[in-house]
C-alpha cells in the first residue's frame, strides 16, 4: 500500500468514526479564532473557550481589543499561560487588522503569516475553518498520529510534516482530516498512555510506529 492509498483509507475511516468533527475552539467571527488559537499554545482548548468569554465581554470588537491596554489583556488571559507574550501578540495582531485590513481578517495565507503571533499552524486553521480553503494544520496530535500510522516517516518538524501531507492528502480533505486527528488523538491514539489499538478504526492499516 502506498502512502497515498493509506491516506485515502485513513481519511474515509476517520470520516465514518468522527462525522461531526470540527474546530474545538469556540468562535463566531474570524478575529476571535485568531485570538483563541494564539491563546491555545500550551493550553487546552477548553480553558481558552472559558477565558475568552471574559475577554470579549470587555472588548467585543477588533477596534476595542486593538485599543486595550496590553496589561489589562494580560490580566484576563493569564490563566492560559504565557500571558505577557500572548497579550502582546493579540494586541499587535488586532492593531494590524484594524490599521491595514480595515478591521477584517485577510483571506491570504502570506498576509496571515505577517500578523503578530501567527505561524503556519494558525494561518492554516484560519484558511480552512474560516475561508474554506485548502489547509493542513500540523498540531501535536497530527504530527504524532501521521508518524504512527506511517503517512510520514519519522518527521517531527511541523512545516516538514505539512509539506509531506500536502503530497498525499487531497486539498479539499486537509482541514477536516486534521480536526478528526485531534479527536482520534484524544480518544484513541493517545500521547500520555499506550494507544488503545484494540478499539482503533485504523488498527489493520496502521504501521504502529513507536508503539
Amino acid at each position: 500500500m502506498t502512502k497515498k492509498q493509506r491516506a485515502l483509507q485513513v481519511i474515509q475511516r476517520l470520516k465514518e468514526e468522527y462525522p461531526e468533527a470540527g474546530c474545538t475552539l469556540d468562535y463566531d467571527q474570524a478575529w476571535k479564532l485568531l485570538v483563541s488559537v494564539r491563546l491555545a499554545a500550551q493550553c487546552t482548548d477548553a480553558r481558552v473557550n472559558v477565558v475568552v468569554e471574559g475577554l470579549y465581554e470587555k472588548y467585543p470588537t477588533v477596534e476595542a481589543l486593538a485599543e486595550a491596554d496590553v496589561d489589562d489583556i494580560e490580566k484576563i488571559v493569564r490563566p492560559c499561560g504565557l500571558g505577557r507574550s500572548k497579550a502582546r501578540d493579540i494586541s499587535g495582531c488586532m492593531k494590524m487588522i484594524r490599521d491595514e485590513y480595515d478591521g477584517k481578517v485577510p483571506d491570504d495565507f502570506d498576509a496571515l503569516m505577517k500578523l503578530p503571533g501567527v505561524g503556519r499552524k494558525s494561518a492554516n486553521l484560519i484558511m480552512g475553518d474560516v475561508f474554506g480553503k485548502p489547509a493542513i494544520v500540523t498540531d501535536t496530535h497530527c504530527i504524532r498520529i501521521v508518524n504512527r500510522i506511517g503517512l510520514v516517516d519519522g518527521i517531527k518538524e511541523p512545516k516538514k510534516v505539512e509539506m509531506a501531507l500536502w503530497k498525499i492528502i487531497p486539498p479539499e480533505e486537509g482541514s477536516d482530516f486534521c480536526h478528526r486527528l485531534v479527536f482520534h488523538g484524544r480518544e484513541v491514539c493517545t500521547a500520555r498512555t499506550k494507544p488503545y489499538c484494540d478499539k482503533c478504526c485504523l488498527a489493520d492499516i496502521c504501521k504502529k510506529n513507536g508503539v
